[in-house]
């Protein structure tokens, strides 16, 4: 009797465990600077093959064309995770209170001020009244710290300089032709412009600190032990998951990182603080 007593409960809790998994046994992921299901199957296919063996978890790719499209899709509930830039995340959290599940830690990630090393440009004071260009528009490294790495250098955003937005080679030849006195590049960038043109040499006018990091967030819809289920995944094999993460050439930016499970809404008031050097108070959208 007490042998079937003992075997009925291990059935029921088998059946239990069963019943969570088959309750979402799939979680639906996206990552907003990958554009098309193409290219989100080979620079991440590595890594879904990894997570899905270690968590248990299946993962469905929901390809996005960038971040206002994966965050529209968050809000119409299409797409349970999402992997994002520190900017974007505010966003999604004041849309919706999306939660960081885990941080993909890149190294030596931070924002400089770059001015040719010729240039007459010695102190950020010096770029008054001179015309700054920025990368994207709205990114984290490429606009939203070097704009605050010039507010806390004196400069007024769209006050005291001119901000332009042009693609990183347009950027340096407009810099070369002295039409532009400075580019705002993180330290990746600055490495692809030496190599691209190897005749300059370029000086770094301000160099900023480590920004915080890309970030796994969760929809609210998603249950929390379900969110538990894929924090512990970066957890307990994180090595695994970034050896399959960097594996391919896309994904280099990641190379000698790791994850943090450890992660707050907190660590990220800091980026709420760059929105406000360029006149943003309110995060429900992104800058255009």
């Amino acid at each position: 009797m007490m042998k079937l007593l003992k075997a009925g409960l291990v059935a029921v809790a088998t059946l239990t465990g069963a019943t969570i998994a088959a309750a979402q046994d799939t979680i639906r992921f996206a990552v907003t600077d990958i554009d098309g299901m193409e290219a989100l199957q080979t620079e991440m296919g590595p890594f879904k093959e990894v997570f899905e063996k270690v968590s248990g978890l299946k993962v469905e790719f929901f390809a996005v064309s960038g971040r206002t499209v994966a965050v529209e899709a968050m809000a119409a509930d299409q797409v349970d995770f999402v992997l994002t830039g520190p900017a974007e995340y505010v966003v999604f959290n004041a849309r919706m209170q999306a939660v960081p599940v885990v941080t993909w830690n890149r190294p030596d990630y931070y924002s400089n001020i770059v001015v040719l090393d010729g240039s007459p440009y010695q102190t950020v004071s010096d770029l008054k009244d001179q015309k700054i260009s920025f990368g994207e528009i709205g990114s984290t490294s490429q606009h939203l710290e070097p704009a605050t790495l010039l507010a806390e250098g004196g400069l007024s955003y769209a006050t005291d300089y001119e901000p332009v937005f042009l693609k990183r080679n347009v950027a340096v030849e407009a810099l070369i032709k002295g039409e532009i006195a400075a580019i705002g590049l993180n330290r990746t960038h600055i490495e692809q412009i030496t190599e691209k043109f190897p005749d300059q040499k370029f000086r770094v006018l301000v160099k900023g600190p480590e920004l915080p990091n890309d970030v796994l967030l969760a929809s609210p819809t998603v249950k929390p032990e379900v969110i538990e289920a894929v924090r512990k995944a970066f957890l307990d094999h994180g090595t695994e998951l970034l050896e399959a993460v960097t594996s391919q050439e896309a994904n280099a930016k990641f190379l000698g990182g790791g994850f943090t499970a450890t992660v707050t809404d907190a660590d990220y008031d800091v980026v709420r603080k760059m929105y406000e050097n360029v006149g943003v108070t309110e995060f429900l959208a992104f800058l255009e």
